[in-house]
Formats: C-alpha cells, structure tokens, sequence
C-alpha cells in the first residue's frame, strides 16, 4: 500500500491536464502536423488547428491530424482584409482561449490582434539564422547565395517581417550540393519540429528568452516567382550553380535555348574533365553549353563547370538533360495488353484519390496541385495495386503528366528502361565462316569513343600481314579521362556501394557472355595475334572464363580477422582487421595472351572491388575492345572497367605516373618493368606487382618417362608458339639419355604443322608480330656465332606471314647468351649434364637472373622433391608442364618480378588490410 501512494505521488508531480498550458497551433503542411503530434505527445492542451481551406477537396495534412484527435479545426481563406482583422474570424480565434500561438511554416498574414491575443503570445518558426534571410524564400536564399552553413530560428512575433525577437536557433552545415529538398529534409524539417516543441516547453516552464535581432547582417530577400529566377549567365560556375540549386524544384531557375524558357534542375558544380558532347547556345552565355551523357554542362564567366541533369519545358515536359535535341523513344505509344490496362485504370483509381478530380490523360499531377509526400502516396499505392512494379520518385517528377506516367509505368513493368540503346562503330568481318563485329575505339566510361587528338594505328594479321583494321591510338589525355572515370565509379558511383555478392554476380554474367562470345573472340585472338584457333578457344579464351568464374566467387569471401592483443585493463580490446579496395588501378599485360592475361590481372582487381584502366598491348588490341563490349551488356557501371589501345612510351608512362592511380599490375619484360616501377615510385609509391621476363629450365633426368618427357618437353617449348611467359628456356638432359632425347625431338618437330592458325589441323603458327621476327632470328644467330650446335630451324618459313620454324639447339653453355635469356619463341635450347650431378645441374639451372617457372622430370619422388626444394622459381613442375589453374597463384623471384596472378594470393595484390582496435568499459 505504501509502494502504491508513493508511485501515485510522484506520478502527480509531472505535467497534468489542470496546469497545461492552453496552445492555437496556426499552419499548414505536413511540418506543421508533425509540431502539433510533438505538442500532443509533450501533454500540452491543443484548444484548436487554424489552417487554409482545402485544396480541391483535399485537407491540409494538419487539419487532418488534428481533425483525427477530434481537435477543433478552423479553416480560414484569409484571417485579414486591408491589415484589419476580419471581426467573426477574431471572434472565432478568440474563443478557444489560447495562451500560446505556435506557427510552424505559417504562409498566412495573422493580424496583430490575434499574435498579441494570447498570454504568452505567439511564436513562430522560421527557415534561416534570422536576421539573415527575412523573408518567404528563406531556404531558397541560403543556397542561392551561397552561405556555408544554415538553420532555422524560433523567434517571438511581432509586426515586423520575421524581425521578433530570437527564442533559439539551431544551425547545420551546407553542403555544396545541397538543394532546397536535401537541407529540408535533412535539418530543418526533423530539427525544426524538435525545436518547436524545445521552445513551447521553454515557455511554459518561464526560461524562454527574448533575443532582440540585431540589424548587423540583417537581410531581406524577395518572394521568389518563375519571372525572375532568370539565370544570370555572366557570372562564376560557383553563383550560378547556387542559383540554380537554390531555386530545385520550386520555382525553379531557367534559362532561354532557341526563344523557349527551359528549367534546370539537379545542379552540380564540375570539377573533371570538359566533357565531349554536342554544344548548344544559350541565350546570354559566352561559351555554348555541353550536352554530354550525364547532363548538360554550363559554363561560368571563370571558365568553369556546372552540370545539371534535367531540363524542364513551358509545356511541363521534363526530361534528362543528357537527352536534349535527342529523339525521345521511351515515349513512343504503347499496344496495351488486357491486364496493363486494368492496371491503367487502376493508376487513374490512384491519380484521382490523391488530387481529388477527374483524372484525364491530359491531368497534371503536380499543376493539379500535389506535393512531394503526394508523391510518395503515388509511388507506393502503385506498388501496392498494380503488382508490386517499383516506381523511383524521380519517375514521377519526370512523367507528370498522366499519359507520360502510365507509358512510364508499362515500360517498368515490361523490364524496359528509358536508357539509351549501346551502340558503336564496329568494324564488320567475314572471317572463320562467320561474322564479325567488334569495337576499335578507346573504351571510357562505358562508351567507345576516338582518341583526344584522332589519330590512329594498324593493327595487323601476322598470318599474311595484311591490316584488319585501324584502332584509336589513346594519348595521356584519354589516359586522364579514364582515371577520372572510374575514380568516380570508385568513389561516387553505383560500384563503390555495390554488396559484394552482387558484384559476383555482375562477374558471373560477363563470363557467361565471354562464353556466349567464345568462337567469336578465339577468332579475333587468332587473326590479331597469330594463336591457333583451337587453342585459343580452350586456353587463350577458355581459361579467360574460367578465371573471371572462379574469382566472381570470391567477392562475398574477402574477410578480416580478429586479433587477441594484450587488454588495457580494466578496459578491453577489440583488434579486427578488413580487407578494403585499393581504389583505382591500372594494369598493362602482353601480347602472347591478350585475353588471358587481361583476365588473370582484371578478375582479381574487380572481385577485390576496384576499377580499372587498362592498356592492351599496342599490336593486339581487338580481344580486349570486344571484352569492353560484353563489359556494357553485363551490366557493369560506367567508369569501373576503361580499356585504351596504343603505346606503352605514352598510355603506358602516363599510368605509371599519374597520381590517381594506386596500384599498377603489369606483364611484360624486365626492363621495361624496372622503368614501371622507378616512375611509380617517384610519383605516388603506388603499389606495384610485377609479372617479367623468365628463363625456365627444364630437368630430365634419366629414370625419367620418356615418351611423356618428350611429350611435354615439345610442349615447354613450342606450346602458343613459343610466347609463353613461363616456356622452357633451357632444357637440361642427363647426359645417358641426351643423344636419344634431341633424336625423338627432331622427330616431333618434323611432324608439327605449320600454317593457318584458323585451319583445325594447324599446330604451329605465326609469331606475334615482324619485329619480333626478327628478335628471334637475331637470337638464333647469336647462338650460332657463340658456338652453340643449330641442329634444326633458326629460320623464318619460306612462305607468306611470320612463321617461324621450330628451332633446337644443343650443345649450350652456361656462359652463352642464349642459355641466359629467353627467346619468347619456338626456340628449345638443350644443355647435357654429367649422370648422378643433381647439384650441379641445379647449380647451372638457377644461375640466371629469372625465376618465374621450372621443371623436372623423375621417376624417383625423392629427387623430384630435392630439386623442387631447391630450384628458386616461383613455379615448379613436376612430371608435367604449363599445369597452370585458376586457383593456383603464379608469380616469380628474381628478375622474374614479384606479386601473384590467380588463386587467392592474387586478391591480396589488389586489397589493403586496415586494423581496427577498439576500447571498451570492463564488464559489470
């Protein structure tokens, strides 16, 4: 019994219905209906709602919450005629006995007798940091010129224009960006209606102050109307893009195209590069605007750039800016199925119950008087009534007349979207019986587009060096353009907020259409770079696929750790660590696997979640612009992936020193890997890993098998050609099966096919390109001169292209040129060891500055591991060759470079590892 009196009693100390203070709330909008539920919740008594009559039919959201509660609700046209009360309004006002007025977002003129009626008086609430901005267009002005931070007041009225004292103020940051929704919907709707309810509390417990408004700053700002909200063109990007953003949506900046009044709305100030485009006047502007594929860029008097996104027209048709003097299909008339014009009805059903009339197809939403929250209703009710089809706010501000939302709405429900159809200049082909069609242009942004000065290069077939066709030649220009690109697709764009998994499934798409596409890139493969077709469909373009597979699994399994480290006592620790996206990276690979080595380097970039620039070698581009197309119709985002043919002095430099690039991968030969990797020091100390030249020995013992020995000997060697990073440079043969082993050779270098790479039947064709023709025939004979034994070939083939003949060599010292560095060609180079010198030919077999790859063939496990424990290459083979797998990693010491390619390993070269540690109280 006593528990209970004294709950009751202390009960009865807070706020109760006889000592509550007696609140008019006078307003309209969904503002005002929030600070009236806040003062119903804060147990303050509401004695009446005065708003505006209703707008066709429809109540003001605060005369339906209140009307809801049974509140007293009071709807006045006007309040005022001539600044003379209207006597029965006053009247009316006067007898629900108010004590205090509270004016959330009040548009109406109250008379002085009604603000000084009330005990306590009124109280209003107010968009700016009073007295800057007096005025109705408060919001509009703090963006329009431009202040670095912005609020709201809550000030005691008076008979000034907002010029009452300051009861509080609340002030928030502007962002540059902000427009009058974003600032709104942000601070000063959730904050403003805090702050009321703050401010009735602060009166009604006798604390509220009364700060006078000092004149100092004091400002006040016109009523914006459509009439002059001009843009003024002759001034800095910076004004006028706070101009513009300062009047989105309402009443909306314009300026003049061609005699027509246009709109412009969703402002951003430029900071990339001057976009191309197509140019367009504008009345009053020095420099023609920018039509472009993310908007429209306007120039200021500075010479910078504003981009807006959507233009509106007198007619009230909105459209993206980017579509400007642009046939507009997704208008084009829709045939109706029964069913999508059941749904028709129904969104005519919703139209009408929102705006409350007739709806036609002629009907406005927004000249019929709806709002944002009107908006919301209609993207939801749809969704609710018409099958669950997803509407974006933006699609109804787009499509606000009735005819234009219902084609909108079929075009959704359909899976069409309004974007525009992916095309290109291709180059056409009958080749391989049948027909080609792929891209030649620098690949930025999702588009194929001409280098920045126009020039271009031929790409030849080394079949019969004929040319098949012109490519863009990038510059460090487009270099700049593409980095730009995907550091906003890192950083801004759709990728950068991507989940994990759905960037696996992005990837799983593009290597489903890489295998859609095979036959078409193994031919591009063959015909660019000389590949035999049928291994450039299993290796060149089969494992392409099988890497982009393997590592789109990998992107929802890139996990930290957590880590015990000693506690702070009493306190805890928690260390974690996460693997992050290193942000935007390059990667330049070879020749000899244009494809494959592009895939191996770019899988594992994306599924770490980065994006990428990507230079081709200069003679075998074409695989590379065709993957740039599956790219666009996998779904990836603009920016993430930037493909550009051309030269490694200029596109290639350009990446090593540009300092927006923070990790370069690159395949390709010792020196010029050195030079990568001085430039990328020097600028930015970007990460590097390097994947160079190699000199791959190749033992074979005497227990060995032979005829698989053989087998795979041939292949070490001769396998693409000979262009392969990790082919046997050197074999070396134990001196009891020597003479037979360089017999059955000879024997199975007779039988090899040279010819048309496209021919089925051909097992051996062209080198890459002429000069490295004639590299390989400089190194044969250098050979030659140095003493080795030129047993077979060391000649190009007597016939049309670049073919060379498989070559052997014997009897190779350890001192000789051609027993140090490689050949990248059908070039098998044979040195004889002494029987029982395992040492020794280790010795021989490491005493090179590469390290990539190695072999040896034994019958005998324990030497097999002897020598795999101590050859110092970062690949070793045993009883088998050129065994590598996606989920290997692949990488070399030495000279041979440093970093991995596929497996897991190869993730870690393209993420960064952030520790977490967190502190934390000792538990109770």
């Amino acid at each position: 019994m006593f528990a209970s009196r004294q709950f009751v009693r202390l009960f009865s100390t807070s706020q109760s219905w006889y000592d509550r203070m007696k609140v008019a709330v006078i307003g309209q909008s969904l503002f005002g209906a929030e600070v009236y539920r806040l003062l119903q919740k804060d147990g303050h008594h509401i004695v009446g709602v005065f708003t505006v009559p209703d707008v066709n039919g429809k109540p003001d959201p605060l005369a339906l919450a209140a009307a809801k509660d049974n509140i007293p609700v009071f709807k006045y046209k006007r309040w005022q005629m001539k600044k003379v009360a209207i006597p029965e309004v006053l009247e009316e006002y006067k007898s629900v006995g108010a004590e205090l007025n509270v004016l959330p977002f009040c548009s109406q003129f109250i008379p002085m007798d009604v603000i000084n009626f009330p005990k306590y008086q009124s109280i209003i609430y107010h968009p700016s940091l009073l007295p800057r901005h007096r005025g109705a267009s408060a919001i509009n002005w703090t963006l329009m010129q431009g202040d670095k931070s912005g609020g709201f007041s809550v000030f005691w009225a008076d008979d000034g224009l907002d010029t009452g004292p300051i009861l509080l103020q609340k002030k928030c940051f502007v962002a540059p960006d902000d427009t009058v929704d974003t600032i709104y919907n942000r601070f000063l709707f959730p904050e403003g209606v805090k702050a009321m309810g703050e401010a009735v509390q602060m009166i009604h417990q006798g604390r509220a102050p009364r700060i006078t408004q000092p004149e100092e700053g004091a400002t006040y700002d016109p009523l914006l109307k459509k009439a002059n909200v001009k843009v003024d063109l002759n001034q800095s990007a910076e004004s006028i893009h706070n101009f513009i953003r300062g009047c989105d949506k309402v009443p909306g900046a314009w300026v003049e195209i061609n005699g027509e009044k246009v709109t412009l709305f969703g402002s951003r100030l430029w900071n990339r590069m001057e976009p191309r485009g197509t140019k367009v006047e504008l009345a009053g502007a020095s420099k023609p605007a920018i039509v472009h594929k993310y908007g429209m860029i306007i120039f200021g008097n500075d010479g910078k750039m504003v981009n807006v996104s959507q233009l509106q027209f007198e007619n009230g048709k909105m459209i993206q800016a980017s579509k400007f003097g642009k046939e507009d299909t997704s208008q084009t008339k829709l045939e109706l199925t029964p069913e999508e014009e059941t749904m028709i009805k129904n969104i005519k059903v919703v139209w009408g119950g929102i705006l409350n009339i007739e709806v036609d197809e002629s009907t406005d939403f927004f000249k019929s008087g709806a709002g944002s929250m009107d908006v919301v209703r209609l993207v939801e009710e749809v969704k609710e009534k018409c099958n669950g089809v997803s509407l974006q706010n933006e699609d109804v501000y787009m499509n606000a007349g009735f005819e234009d939302f219902a084609s909108c709405f079929i075009r959704r429900f359909r899976g069409i979207e309004d974007k525009e159809p992916f095309t290109y200049d291709a180059v056409q082909m009958r080749v391989n019986n049948m027909d080609l069609s792929f891209p030649h242009q620098c690949f930025i942004d999702n588009e194929f587009v001409d280098s920045s000065d126009g020039r271009t290069f031929e790409t030849i077939n080394p079949s019969d060096e004929s040319v098949i066709c012109k490519v863009s030649r990038g510059t460090p220009e487009d270099v700049d353009r593409a980095v730009e690109a995907a550091k906003v697709a890192f950083y801004e764009g759709e990728w950068g907020r991507m989940n994990a998994r759905d960037r696996g499934t992005l990837m799983f798409r593009l290597a489903d259409l890489m295998d859609e596409h095979r036959e078409e890139l193994a031919t591009l493969e063959s015909i660019d770079s000389g590949a035999v077709y049928t291994l450039a469909l299993k290796t060149h373009v089969g494992m392409s696929i099988d890497t982009f597979r393997y590592f789109a699994g990998w992107c929802d399994k890139i996990q930290g750790l957590t880590i015990p480290i000693n506690h702070a006592r009493p306190s805890k620790n928690l260390t974690y660590t996460k693997r992050e996206p290193i942000g935007v990276c390059a990667i330049v690979v070879p020749w000899n696997y244009p494809l494959m080595m592009l895939a191996w380097k770019m899988a594992a970039c994306l599924a770490a979640g980065n994006t990428v620039v990507l230079k081709p070698a200069q003679v075998t581009p074409l695989t590379a612009l065709k993957f740039a197309e599956l790219v666009v119709k996998a779904g990836f985002p603009p920016g993430v992936i930037n493909i550009l043919p051309g030269p490694g002095s200029s596109i290639g430099q350009a990446m090593s020193e540009h300092p927006d690039i923070r990790k370069l991968g690159f395949t390709g030969s010792t020196p010029i890997g050195k030079t990568i990797m001085e430039s990328c020091a020097k600028v930015n100390l970007k990460k590097v890993s390097l994947e160079l030249g190699g000199k791959s020995p190749l033992i074979i013992f005497s227990d060995c098998d032979m005829d698989k020995a053989v087998r795979m000997g041939m292949s070490s060697v001769f396998f693409n050609k000979g262009e392969n990073c990790i082919a046997a440079g050197r074999l070396f043969v134990e001196e009891s099966i020597h003479d037979e082993y360089v017999e059955r050779i000879i024997a199975e270098i007779k039988k090899m096919k040279i010819g048309d790479p496209l021919d089925r039947s051909t097992d051996h064709g062209p080198q890459n390109h002429r000069a490295h023709m004639e590299k390989l025939l400089e190194y044969c004979e250098q050979g030659v001169k140095e003493g080795a034994k030129l047993v077979y070939g060391g000649k190009q083939v007597n016939r049309k292209g670049l073919f060379m003949e498989p070559t052997l060599f014997t009897d190779v010292e350890d001192h000789m040129f051609i027993a140090q560095e490689e050949s990248f060609g059908p070039v098998m180079i044979i040195s004889k060891f002494q029987n029982g010198d395992i040492d020794g030919v280790l010795k021989s077999a490491n005493g090179t500055e590469y390290g990539l790859a190695s072999g040896v063939f034994t019958t005998d496990i324990n030497k097999a591991m002897y020598v795999a424990d101590n050859l110092d290459a970062g690949t070793v083979f045993v009883n088998t060759y050129n065994k590598t797998d996606v989920a290997s990693p692949f990488g070399g010491f030495k000279q041979s470079g440093f970093g991995k390619d596929l497996g897991m390993e190869a993730l870690l070269e393209y993420l960064k590892t952030k520790a977490v540690t967190v502190e934390y109280g000792q538990g109770s």
